[in-house]
């Protein structure tokens, strides 16, 4: 192999005159698995739309791409659809948007097959079915007929990536395929990846923010910053020795579910946008703990330690795994001007990137004195609707059905669980201040089920909500300072005092009083969180509900956040129920964990134990399905795929409602097994670490 599959050279793509990809050259040989990460921004996405021509049509493109060494860029609209699909294929982020809502998927999957082969409908039908079958969907035949509503996330991901190899392809683009999937199908939709892969032989670019995806499945990782490729290397290299101090702060600001804890590592400032390009010099400068005067003047150009250039370096085809590379053909490239001295040394990210430093908790706190939140036996349920236009009652969807929770003060208790698991139903209860449909609520002390009007406005300002989107929960039309002035006017407080309270606040989550005139949309994503983080504490609450806070920041934002409420917390001897799908978060968060299945808690403890010692089968599962940003630990540990989606919370399940999808079930005796059938396990609440497993000890 001495000429590369696809090869590019000095990309470049500008919308309306702004720079979105600035000279990325990269080379993907045949085979191989290359990642390519970074912050949002960065550039990944519309690399990997360039090369196949999918970009907008206001999107100026230049540079080459070629395939094996035929030029596409500049190719005829009918030429380049040749191409699409035949030789290089794609796997979008949202399969929901990319397939077509009206049209079945067999259908959809077949005329993929018949534009590039000589196939019947019958034939292309028969192998639309092959190909749901390799990629692991249930029922292929029947699966054909279905729309793509009808399929769950996981299930949608996996029918793309079938109608994406159908033709057999050279090269495989997978644009952030696992982005809002439940770490259980993420498993299975990288697991189906890797099978795709085999069975073609494909080539494989995969766009993704994730470091632990990243360290388990690619070859070789390019690092993208501001538009340009700043570090590329073999992934061991890259992830043990990097050497440049973007990559290393990334590196730092992952919280890993094998880490030490405390706090983690953010990079200060943000990156440059397309409308605000970088200054001359290094794009990273402004945010790079060891820039120098000389980074200021030129942009480095990506080189190994030697000083070749990338577009001779790139030109090598990449050593087997078990032979390094001669040191003349150094694979490990960087645009850095201390790219030697990072090798030399290899600090950690904590020796170049400050660390704050977090004030002791709350002296007594969770210790099981004051009780801020107790849950027992919550239950909730809505009626079904079935059909399409005119839709009609059908059934009862369980939403919620046996949930106990506890939070004490100074506490936080992570929630965790797959998507549709109860969790946002359970907050939405808690919230409500008013007799759940099932079971019992305390709020500080009170029942919420024995409230009147007054007692609700009392006790409402003592509970508050942190949400998932602070670009959705923020009022576009208001200032920030009268964002966080409207629940203290709620709550009639005089508007002197509100107004007063305001600098405090914002300077409580460090942003600058000086911008409390600025709009929501003049702030980064991670900013305007702090801004709903600062709403919420400007009641003075005792219980904040924090419902995927971090899920939509990127990794070096979602530090700094991380590290903002483990400080507030401390500080103010806050509660948090922290509800989140990720739990290398929950790790670094949670003092106490509980794991939610089909609207039921399952196991819940002491954040060490459930997290470190888990009892039941299924948080094992979701423990192994944690992608670790460390290559050589992540391949090394066994896979545990747990099977299909959960099950459907409209149908009342017998037994333990886990087993269709046990691993533990199937090892199991017929005696056993028959009790798992016929017998709900149940789980005491409380401080201990329990289970609602017959088996969990053994």
């Amino acid at each position: 192999m001495t000429v590369p599959l696809l090869s590019v050279r000095d990309l470049g793509v500008d919308f309306d005159g702004h720079p979105a990809v600035r000279g990325v050259d990269l080379d993907l040989w045949r085979g191989e698995t290359l990642g390519l990460v970074g912050e949002s921004g960065s550039g990944k996405s519309v690399t990997a739309l360039a090369l196949l021509g999918l970009l907008p049509d206001g999107a100026r493109v230049r540079g080459s791409v070629r395939l094996d060494g035929r030029e596409l860029l500049g190719l005829p609209d009918r030429q380049l659809s040749a191409v699409r699909g035949r030789r290089i294929a794609m796997v979008f982020q949202d399969p929901l948007s990319a397939f077509t809502p009206v049209h079945r998927i067999g259908d959809q999957i077949a005329e993929a097959l018949r534009v590039h082969q000589d196939l019947g409908r019958a034939a292309a039908r028969r192998r639309a079915a092959e190909l749901l079958d390799l990629v692991g969907l249930p029922d292929p035949a029947r699966a054909l007929d279905a729309f793509p509503h009808e399929f769950s996330g996981g299930m949608r991901q996996r029918a793309m990536i079938a109608m994406a190899v159908a033709n057999d392809p050279d090269v495989l683009l997978a644009d952030e395929p696992t982005t809002a999937l439940d770490v259980t199908i993420q498993a299975q939709v990288l697991d189906v990846l890797r099978t795709a892969r085999r069975e073609t032989g494909a080539a494989l670019v995969l766009v993704s923010h994730d470091l632990g995806v990243i360290a388990g499945t690619a070859d070789r990782v390019a690092v993208m910053y501001a538009g340009r490729i700043v570090e590329t290397a073999p992934v061991h290299d890259l992830f043990t020795a990097p050497r440049h101090p973007y990559t290393l702060g990334l590196l730092g600001a992952v919280p890993r579910l094998d880490g030490p804890g405390g706090p983690l590592v953010p990079i200060p400032g943000r990156p440059p946008t397309p409308d605000d390009p970088p200054a001359p010099g290094c794009a990273f400068a402004p945010r790079c703990p060891l820039a120098e005067a000389r980074c200021h003047d030129a942009e480095p150009a990506l080189a190994g330690l030697e000083g070749a250039q990338a577009s001779v370096l790139l030109a090598a085809p990449p050593a087997p795994a078990a032979e390094p590379l001669p040191p003349a053909a150094d694979a490990h490239l960087a645009a850095c001007v201390r790219a030697a001295h990072l090798a030399a040394v290899r600090p950690a990210p904590a020796e170049v990137y400050p660390v704050p430093a977090l004030p002791a908790a709350v002296p007594g706190a969770g210790d099981g004195r004051e009780p801020v939140l107790v849950v027992r036996g919550l239950r909730r349920s809505f009626a079904g609707r079935r059909g399409g236009v005119l839709r009609r009652r059908g059934g009862e969807v369980h939403a919620v059905d046996g949930v106990d929770l506890d939070v004490r003060r100074g506490e936080t208790l992570g929630l965790v669980g797959e998507s549709g698991s109860g969790k946002s139903t359970t907050l939405s209860e808690i919230l409500r201040l008013a007799a759940p449909q099932g079971g019992r609520i305390e709020l500080l002390g009170q029942d919420t089920g024995t409230l009147d009007r007054a007692a609700v406005r009392r006790l409402r300002p003592r509970v508050q909500m942190v949400f998932q989107d602070p670009a959705a929960s923020l009022d576009p039309r208001m200032p920030v300072g009268d964002v966080l002035a409207e629940p203290l006017l709620a709550q009639r407080v005089p508007t002197a005092e509100a107004r007063r309270r305001v600098p405090a606040l914002l300077r409580q989550v460090g942003l600058d009083p000086a911008h409390a005139d600025r709009y929501p949309h003049e702030f980064s994503g991670g900013q305007r969180q702090r801004i709903s983080i600062a709403r919420a504490l400007a009641v003075r609450p005792d219980l904040l509900v924090l419902d995927e806070p971090v899920s939509a920041l990127d990794v070096s934002v979602q530090a700094g956040v991380v590290n903002l409420l483990q400080q507030l917390k401390a500080e103010l001897g806050l509660a948090y129920l922290f509800v989140s799908h990720d739990l290398s978060v929950v790790r670094h968060l949670a003092d106490r964990v509980a794991v939610m299945y089909l609207g039921r808690t399952v196991e819940s403890g002491p954040a060490a134990d459930v997290l470190g010692r888990p009892r039941h089968p299924y948080t094992r599962a979701l423990l192994a399905a944690v992608p670790l940003p460390d290559p050589a630990a992540e391949r090394a540990r066994p896979r545990l795929l747990l099977a299909g989606d959960p099950p459907s919370p409209t149908a009342r399940h017998t037994g333990c409602p886990f087993r269709a999808r046990c691993p533990l079930h199937t090892t199991l005796p017929p005696a056993r097994q028959a009790r798992c059938a016929t017998e709900p396990p149940t789980a005491e609440p409380g401080d201990g670490h329990t289970a609602a497993c017959h088996w969990s000890d053994g």
